[in-house]
């Protein structure tokens, strides 16, 4: 077993926090460590919420996983532009976007990776500049190269690369255009979603009326960051969740919907090398399209 020696910067926080930071490994692996007895304070098994004192003594000896990589896999993806630097996927909902633990294969880098046959950057997420949810539909742009993945890595994080998304959501909001600032976070009482708290990363969505229907609304939403869930949760807090989310709102199997009613249907780029303003637009998919003709 591998040993620390909590400093006094260390005391007050969680042992699997600690563990985790300590080793580099996910939360996922440590809570297994954790569950298997083997994480131990002052030689005792303890529960990953212990939080520690200084000078206490931390104990860990985490199990090894065969490392991931991503393997090409021949699985059709509609493609809506490719040329040398980039390609503009329309990602179907229900598809991953990257191998991780418990997704391994069937992933939208496994299909690009087949048809390209390289892709820059991360084993497990090469290529990619954005992520989607798994049940979010619609355009994602992947760089073929390490320069266009710097070039769009560093005009991601500019807000030069605009997204919008058309969402179904309970409700019809007050004022048809908002803007919603909350920052995006680990929700502290469910590892599965996230919320908004004080110690989350910076979020703001925008937000206007496309269409209004009795009881519901669609909704043009526009993203000036990119959190995890980050319109899913904003859309939640202001009191008109997604239709069909899960996690945020409620399962509603009338709608036939693999997920949450949203759509990545419009994105906007320079190109990374020849520098030409870009437009790419997609429609929904047609289970988005018969939700939206049952809420008419």
């Amino acid at each position: 077993m591998l040993r620390h020696d909590v400093t006094p910067e260390e005391a007050g926080a969680r042992v699997d926090v600690l563990v985790a930071r300590l080793s580099g490994a996910s939360r996922s692996l440590v809570g297994e460590a954790v569950r298997d007895g083997l994480v131990r304070v002052n030689g005792e098994i303890v529960k990953g919420s212990r939080t520690l004192e200084e000078r206490e003594v931390v104990e860990y000896d985490l199990p090894m996983h065969p490392p991931l990589a991503a393997e090409p896999e021949h699985i059709d993806v509609p493609i809506l532009y490719e040329d040398d630097d980039i390609v503009v996927v329309d990602k179907p909902a229900g598809m991953v976007t990257h191998p991780a633990r418990g997704a391994v294969h069937g992933t939208l880098v496994n299909a690009l990776l087949a048809h390209t046959g390289n892709l820059p950057g991360n084993a497990l997420r090469p290529g990619l500049v954005h992520r989607l949810d798994r049940d979010t539909s619609g355009l994602l742009v992947v760089a073929k190269n390490d320069e266009t993945l710097r070039r769009l890595g560093k005009a991601m994080m500019a807000r030069r690369i605009s997204r919008e998304y058309l969402g179904l959501v309970h409700g019809v909001p007050e004022h048809p255009r908002g803007r919603i600032e909350g920052p995006i976070g680990r929700d502290p009482h469910n590892r599965l979603k996230y919320a908004i708290i004080a110690a989350g990363k910076p979020a703001v969505t925008n937000y206007e009326l496309h269409e209004v229907f009795p009881k519901h609304a669609e909704l043009i939403f526009h993203l000036e960051t990119g959190r995890t869930h980050q319109i899913r949760v904003h859309a939640a807090a202001m009191g008109h969740p997604i239709v069909n989310d899960p996690l945020y709102g409620r399962d509603e199997p009338r709608f036939g919907l693999r997920g949450q009613a949203l759509h990545a249907w419009r994105l906007r780029l320079r190109h990374p090398r020849t520098r030409e303003d870009l437009v790419f637009e997609t429609p929904p998919p047609p289970a988005y399209l018969r939700a939206k003709e049952l809420l008419r």
